[in-house]
């Protein structure tokens, strides 16, 4: 198989990640599918991505056809049933929208792409991308956040670019997440773009995957990612934030274990831990690596940088 095939499967599986699917849709299957939808083909660019009809047995001949992955026959359930389904389920296709009233399972039943889910990824590789993609989960609700439902009214809103806002599940870990996103990026890496933000009821709360593998990074769903990830762009910066309210700072471990997953950054790496306030950060005094930053929430103006004598020199007095 061709780079150039490996690479619209790989940009297919990073922007399911992006639209919230959740992670039993992270697979080569369901990327392939995305870009049947899109009647993707290897020579084409995502500007040029169409919106034909398609139906689950044209999917999988598509897919043998144009990047050489022969399925089954009696896969076809797992195509509509562990794809599919999920796909109309979070509005990223539509079922039957030539014929609405077509009987539920008829070999007819067809599949196309939702016009707005179209015209996002029509920009994806764009200049309009992160902008666009921000819009559209603003306004969009995730699959994810459909399967927990009952949990939404307790959520917590979490500004991801001015006038554009996502939600996080309830709980003091996702409050300070909200504080690194909305304070210490602004104060300590103003103009920065969120690239991850971690929850604890979906790892996904927001991953602009194909923006972090622009900069050399393709995680998978089995990397343990920081809690934040932030794009520092005057510095060309990663900000690796650990969200710390009852375990886990920078220690020299999870240095290591940081440093190998953002291994292929052509930004530098910044390791971060924010506590809420002084008192659980003294807990883990002990513990916090040299050579990172540790900032806290309830004195949100300040950093104290472990970094030997790196910053070390008097300050002036008022």
């Amino acid at each position: 198989m061709t780079t150039k095939n490996n690479n619209h499967i790989d940009e297919a599986h990073q922007l399911i990640i992006s639209l919230g699917l959740p992670r039993a849709q992270h697979n080569e299957r369901s990327a392939l599918c995305l870009l049947a939808l899109l009647n993707l083909t290897p020579s084409k660019t995502w500007t040029q991505a169409e919106n034909p009809l398609v139906g689950i047995t044209p999917i999988m001949d598509w897919s043998r056809e144009h990047y050489d992955k022969e399925y089954a026959p009696n896969t076809r359930e797992t195509f509509r049933r562990q794809t599919m389904h999920q796909f109309v389920d979070a509005g990223i296709a539509l079922y039957n929208p030539d014929k609405p009233d077509r009987p539920v399972n008829s070999p007819k039943a067809v599949y196309q792409v939702a016009p707005a889910v179209l015209t996002l990824l029509r920009s994806f590789g764009t200049p309009k991308w992160h902008d666009n993609l921000t819009t559209y989960l603003s306004l969009s609700q995730t699959l994810a956040a459909k399967y927990a439902m009952e949990r939404e009214q307790n959520r917590i809103p979490m500004q991801i670019a001015l006038g554009k806002e996502i939600t996080l599940s309830p709980g003091e870990h996702s409050e300070l997440i909200r504080a690194i996103v909305e304070d210490f990026g602004p104060r300590f890496a103003p103009g920065s773009v969120l690239v991850y933000a971690g929850d604890t009821g979906d790892k996904w709360g927001y991953f602009d995957a194909p923006l972090l593998a622009e900069l050399g990074v393709d995680v998978d769903s089995h990397g343990k990612m920081p809690d934040v990830v932030l794009h520092f762009v005057e510095k060309n910066w990663l900000l690796l934030v650990e969200s710390v309210t009852s375990h886990g700072p920078v220690d020299g471990k999870r240095h290591a274990e940081l440093a190998k997953l953002f291994a292929g950054s052509t930004a530098g790496l910044v390791y971060v831990t924010a506590f809420p306030n002084r008192s659980i950060m003294g807990r883990y005094l002990g513990e916090i690596a040299w050579e990172t930053e540790v900032w806290v929430a309830d004195a949100p103006s300040h950093l104290i940088h472990f970094n030997g004598v790196r910053f070390l020199g008097p300050y002036a007095t008022e």
